[in-house]
């Protein structure tokens, strides 16, 4: 896992340096025929990483994007509306039914429909009318990281190549130097304030709640703990009657309309008892975790996550646990 973990940056790099030209005439499709409906097709990390996608294109954009439960076609069998639709789901291995069943059915109603996927022989491949392999190389370690880390950069390089945008353009090109950064940040506090926890909210908001979301996955899958991932205007809701004093909380502050906010809510909490670790620029008052910053905020959540894969795995070493081998789980799940 670490030495996956490791090598994003030049997964990034290799994916970069490919399919310009496919995100180019993508990015030109959507504003020539503009769809009427998105929607991601995703389970797990994947899930996450489309959920960046669609808050950066809802943020830019200004179109919904809703997150298909895939029951709706595996179980239920509806017969959704394609007309207009675009449907673009991510995935690692590309073989879970979940994904591939929608992926067909969109595409014979007449719907666009994109993959973004690892192994790009695939039936999720075969399903798709567009497919953007991630190229992140072969993935062993059942954690996803670096095939994560891609899935949200073709994300963005969707939402660049749609808008047009050539700063958030020029920016992903000098991604791979600004994750070499963040993966050379030292989270070591957070391991020794958490080895002995058995229970944290990881909190994050705008782009980088879809972070907190996949820490809180890690913390679930390779170290034990139960981890819960809360928008940080979310967590005042109920949550917080469980804050007591010494309750861990991870939050994650990058750059943004957002971080004014989690900074808020970090001072708060620790006004409670809570031990919070905030995760921010350094300098940033109360940061123990020293983020690295992209060149436009919209990537920040990506050198977010990048340090903390090295930090979560080096945890679970800690408290005794393989973080390799995760017990009960497979590198390919396949649900219907």
């Amino acid at each position: 896992m670490q030495e996956e973990a490791l090598l994003a940056p030049a997964a990034v790099a290799r994916q970069l340096a490919h399919d310009q030209n496919a995100y180019a005439e993508l990015g030109q499709a959507l504003r020539d025929n503009p769809p009427t409906s998105l929607l991601t097709v995703a389970r797990g990390s994947s899930d996450h990483a489309a959920h960046y996608m669609a808050y950066l294109m809802m943020a830019r954009m200004g179109r919904l994007v809703t997150s298909l439960p895939m029951s709706l076609v595996t179980l239920y069998q509806s017969k959704l509306v394609c007309d207009g639709l675009v449907s673009l789901a991510f995935s690692q291995s590309g073989q879970s039914p979940d994904l591939v069943a929608p992926t067909k059915f969109f595409r014979e109603g007449g719907a666009r429909t994109v993959a973004f996927v690892n192994a790009d022989s695939s039936p999720l491949a075969d399903a798709a009318q567009f497919v953007f392999p991630l190229r992140s190389g072969p993935e062993l370690s059942v954690a996803a990281t670096k095939s994560y880390i891609a899935q949200l950069v073709a994300g963005a390089r969707v939402v660049a190549a749609w808008s047009g945008d050539e700063d958030l353009q020029a920016a992903l090109q000098q991604l791979p130097q600004a994750l070499e950064q963040a993966a050379a940040q030292r989270w070591d506090v957070a391991v020794e304030v958490l080895k002995n926890a058995d229970k944290l909210f990881v909190i994050g908001r705008g782009t980088g709640l879809p972070i907190a979301m996949e820490a809180a996955l890690k913390f679930k899958e390779t170290c034990g703990i139960q981890a819960e991932a809360f928008s940080g205007a979310e967590v005042k809701h109920g949550p917080m009657a469980l804050v007591e004093e010494g309750y861990p909380m991870l939050v994650f502050a990058p750059r943004g309309p957002a971080q004014a906010g989690l900074l808020a809510l970090a001072e708060e909490m620790r006004g409670r008892g809570a031990r919070v670790l905030l995760a921010a620029p350094e300098g940033t008052p109360g940061a123990e975790l020293p983020l690295s910053c992209t060149g436009n905020e919209d990537l920040d959540p990506i050198a977010v996550v990048q340090s903390f894969y090295p930090m979560v795995e080096a945890l679970a070493r800690a408290r005794g646990r393989n973080p390799d081998q995760p017990p009960h789980l497979a590198k390919v799940t396949k649900t219907n």
